[in-house]
């Protein structure tokens, strides 16, 4: 019976609360209507946890964070669920373990490596404060190897967790055959199918290539970059993503050259000063940005390097040697080639991702989280709620949908910028002009006076609706830590923190968030904003 197997599969778990009344009650099915901004997560009736004859209560198609939250979440609810994850190899044959792109190619060694970068900054800050240190110089080859290491780890451990929860981990390639059935291809090319009553799919996305001559063959993307074996050298990186600045900006931190190119705006879906501040202090430390250009062809050259061509705005060419080519343009949707249309589930034709109603696709059964969800945040904390909410919603008798408004999150380049809400653009295409005001300030972090760097380099503003007694509904930051100090203002801002509510909060001396508590010039003013002293 179903309780028998809720017991039995929970027997080494202690439960709690809610989860206990869902536990023994079985509820999770039945129609509910959550409303969610302009959308509304619906969960249909259909086949509960053991009520079907298909082989599992759910399958997730891709172990990646999402993933991997969903089927966790949903076996600590009793249901029996497996996992497919395969990892086909990248264009230079890269490949990785389970935990998809934030562990392996993604947030996890990109935030490792700029952390790397900042050491080095350190150490040269620190001989301002009498420390002497002498010249030092960064070997890449341990770095990676220390880094991999600990991806290894990670990768160990969701294996860990996977058996631990009771989810059977499949390592193999998913593709469905009907609604309710998956052909799985293993490494050795063998084929297992399998059915469910409910599918989630996860697959996320992987970099796109330019559709130039040498565009695949002689580049690499950020699949590769993190596990190189040997330094990457003079680094062209093609693109103004925050994916292309953070890796330039950790790279040149490194003491190699890196080069960006842009084809029109940086950060483009982000706020354009912010982006514009980010932009203008890695060019003062170093960074060369190769302007209103794309590129046009890759050769090889001698001595390894690799010979790149472009062509500017205004029609001109343009030419040079890198030693290393990034390619980061943007990425799509891993779907064409898992069977959707066999199973009946529509995609948007324009970028391959899955509308959906909530995180429900056109099929009642299958679901969709994470970065194949079209028009929602690519981020893996976005994908890993929507993974539990939704798992607690199909198996758990919850009707809490995901809330994608007001998302928190940072780009890790050199100068770290953090941003929750609206961007002021945005504000004012939605609001109108009238109806926005920002405040904000320049400053300089206590840390950065003793060695001289970076007057005014750093910038703080609050993007307010003043029909709304003063709403914050944008918060930016420019500075050291930029993600630390958005992700405690997010909560204030989920909560409908007004301007009034900042200024009336006590901020922490000397920090760089006070500055948020402080913020009296406003940009209707006309009045510098740039600071002196604290």
């Amino acid at each position: 019976t179903i309780l028998a197997r809720r017991v039995l599969r929970a027997s080494a778990r202690p439960l709690k609360g809610s989860r206990m009344l869902s536990w023994l009650t079985g509820q999770g099915d039945g129609k509910v209507d959550a409303t969610m901004g302009d959308a509304k997560a619906v969960v249909t009736s259909g086949p509960g946890i053991g009520e079907h004859t298909y082989d599992y209560d759910l399958i997730v198609i891709g172990g990646g964070s999402g993933g991997l939250s969903c089927a966790k979440n949903a076996a600590m609810l009793g249901a029996k669920v497996a996992v497919c994850d395969f990892v086909q190899p990248s264009p230079a044959g890269t490949k990785w373990g389970l935990g998809g792109t934030c562990v392996n190619v993604g947030c996890i060694p990109k935030k490792l490596m700029h952390q790397a970068s900042l050491l080095g900054e350190g150490m040269s800050d620190a001989r301002s404060y009498g420390w002497e240190v002498p010249e030092v110089t960064h070997k890449w080859e341990t770095m990676v190897e220390n880094v991999q290491n600990h991806i290894k780890s990670i990768n160990f451990g969701y294996r860990s967790e996977l058996m631990t929860e009771g989810v059977k981990y499949l390592n193999a390639y998913a593709v469905f055959s009907d609604p309710h059935t998956i052909d799985c291809t293993d490494k050795k090319g063998k084929v297992t199918t399998v059915t469910a009553a409910r599918f989630v799919i996860a697959v996320g996305g992987r970099p796109r290539y330019p559709e130039i001559p040498g565009g695949k063959e002689l580049t690499i993307s950020s699949d590769d970059l993190f596990s190189l074996t040997s330094p990457p050298g003079t680094t062209l990186c093609i693109g103004a993503s925050y994916i292309s600045l953070e890796c330039a900006g950790f790279i040149q931190g490194l003491g190699m050259k890196a080069h960006v190119m842009m084809r029109s705006i940086p950060l483009r879906g982000f706020d354009q000063q912010m982006a514009s501040q980010v932009k203008n202090y890695m060019q003062e430390h170093g960074v060369n940005f190769i302007e209103q250009a794309v590129p046009t062809a890759v050769e090889e050259a001698e001595g390894g390097q690799k010979k790149v061509t472009w062509k500017y705005a205004d029609g001109t060419v343009g030419e040079g040697l890198f030693d290393t080519v990034l390619v980061a343009i943007g990425r799509d949707a891993e779907t064409t080639k898992i069977g959707l249309d066999k199973a009946g589930v529509a995609t948007n034709p324009k970028t391959g991702k899955i509308p959906a109603n909530g995180e429900q696709t056109n099929v009642e059964h299958i679901y969709a989280i994470g970065d194949v969800l079209d028009g929602r945040p690519e981020l893996t904390p976005v994908a890993i709620q929507a993974g539990k909410i939704l798992a607690k919603r199909l198996f758990g008798g919850s009707t809490k949908a995901m809330d994608y408004e007001g998302v928190p999150t940072t780009v890790f380049t050199p100068l770290e910028y953090g941003c929750v809400g609206l961007s002021e653009e945005d504000a004012i295409a939605a609001m109108g002009e009238k109806n926005v005001e920002v405040y904000h300030s320049y400053f300089k972090p206590l840390e950065w006076t003793v060695p001289h760097r970076g007057d005014n380099a750093c910038y703080a503003k609050l993007v307010v609706d003043k029909r709304a007694n003063e709403r914050v509904i944008g918060l930016h930051v420019c500075g050291p830590n930029a993600g630390e100090i958005t992700q405690g203002f997010a909560v204030a801002m989920k909560l409908g923190a007004t301007k009034e509510v900042f200024d009336d909060t006590v901020g922490i001396h000397p920090t760089s968030a006070e500055e948020f508590t402080i913020l009296k010039v406003t940009k209707s003013s006309g009045v510098s904003a740039e600071k002196a002293g604290c």
